[in-house]
């Protein structure tokens, strides 16, 4: 079975390896090929490329690079090099995709480009509170539970999976998993003004938790896992 795998981090972030190594819990003859933006492109949506070339470069076997975005990663995957993948997944990424974040959200981008091409796909992103750091080979055992109790779950057309991981200090235990709404929860938006302009001030953390919400989910310990619609 050939999984795609992208992100809007980069080709080099921490959060596609742990990815990657989290595929075998696909099950039976798992053949992951990477194909990812070769720079950041985080919250930039599903902005795609027409109006240049977009270069590709081999970093290692089965890990391609693209001189674009997540959803032009996956269109130069299915299109230019005639992948055929049983599912799309993009991540882990470095901070939270949870309710309105998904319309900018460069990792949710590249599986909603998958779902528009009939493509099953899987969004992990990874919220992270203040003061805790990151850890990767945790993430990827969460991954591996979260592939192995959607793998058999039925997507009707249009929809994919968008999976946010819980912010928890270490030896927290392991978060449940929660099947919530997506409510489009909005973000905390503010600007500092600066001479000339403004700066951005939002306090991602304090966004509004509506009930039943992946907002209120993962912001409360859990694995957040909603099925969103294109």
């Amino acid at each position: 079975m050939e999984v795609l795998i992208s992100n809007d981090d980069g080709i080099d972030a921490p959060g596609l390896r742990a990815l990657f190594e989290a595929c075998d819990a696909l099950g039976g003859d798992v053949r992951p090929t990477v194909v990812a933006p070769e720079e950041c492109h985080s919250a930039g949506g599903h902005r795609v490329t027409t109006e240049r070339m977009l270069a590709v470069r081999e970093h290692a076997p089965g890990w391609i690079g693209v001189d674009g975005t997540p959803a032009d990663c996956v269109r130069v995957a299915l299109h230019g090099l005639r992948h055929k993948p049983a599912w799309v997944l993009s991540g882990i990424n470095s901070g939270g995709n949870l309710g309105a974040d998904v319309y900018l959200s460069g990792t949710v981008a590249a599986v909603r480009e998958a779902t528009i091409h009939g493509v099953c796909g899987i969004a992990f992103s990874h919220y992270l509170g203040r003061g805790l750091r990151f850890d990767w080979e945790r993430a990827s055992r969460w991954t591996r539970r979260v592939l192995g109790a959607l793998k058999d779950e039925t997507l009707k057309p249009g929809e994919f999976w968008n999976v946010n991981f819980p912010s928890l200090p270490g030896g927290a235990g392991e978060p449940p998993l929660v099947f919530c709404d997506h409510l489009g929860s909005s973000l905390h938006v503010a600007y500092e003004a600066v001479e000339g302009g403004f700066v951005y001030a939002g306090n991602y953390h304090a966004r509004v938790r509506d009930p039943g919400s992946d907002v209120e989910a993962c912001f409360s310990g859990a694995i957040a896992i909603s099925r969103v619609g294109l």
